[in-house]
């Protein structure tokens, strides 16, 4: 391998490294084109297709938790083990559920259990609740 190629590939690395950590660090359930517009400044030659080549690379190796399209645009989760969302309807914002409502909502179904349904082998749950953030329930009662 000669000196190009290392270098191209740290910078690969670089990049790769800079994507993951940006989305394990949110709680802003980030799309593609947020996080290459937060470390675009960091990262000039980013492109956004690196940016979703990366994210989809991270998602088969089990690094990211997809968790659906959300106003147009696929949303990913840093936090990769099985928990319920809210997603509002309005804005699009996603926020985990707190510990004590998950509790209240899945009582007897302890978190990363599987599920036991006759006639199915479930290895996995996804749970999305839908309704109004707190800004947006605002809006509409002001």
């Amino acid at each position: 391998m000669n000196r190009d190629d290392r270098k191209e590939q740290k910078k690969h690395s670089r990049k790769r490294e800079a994507i993951l950590r940006l989305i394990r660090s949110t709680g802003s359930h980030p799309g593609a084109r947020w996080v290459y517009e937060q470390l675009k400044p960091e990262i000039p030659d980013l492109s956004l297709g690196t940016v979703y080549r990366n994210i989809n690379l991270f998602r088969a190796e089990g690094d990211v938790a997809f968790l659906g399209v959300v106003r147009g645009e696929e949303r990913f989760d840093g936090r990769v083990e099985p928990h319920p969302h809210a997603v509002c309807r309005r804005c699009g914002k996603i926020a985990d559920l707190p510990e004590d409502i998950q509790a209240e909502l899945f009582t007897g179904l302890p978190p990363g259990e599987p599920v036991r349904i006759p006639d199915f082998s479930l290895d996995m749950r996804n749970t999305v609740f839908y309704g109004l953030c707190k800004a947006c329930l605002e809006e509409t009662t002001a």
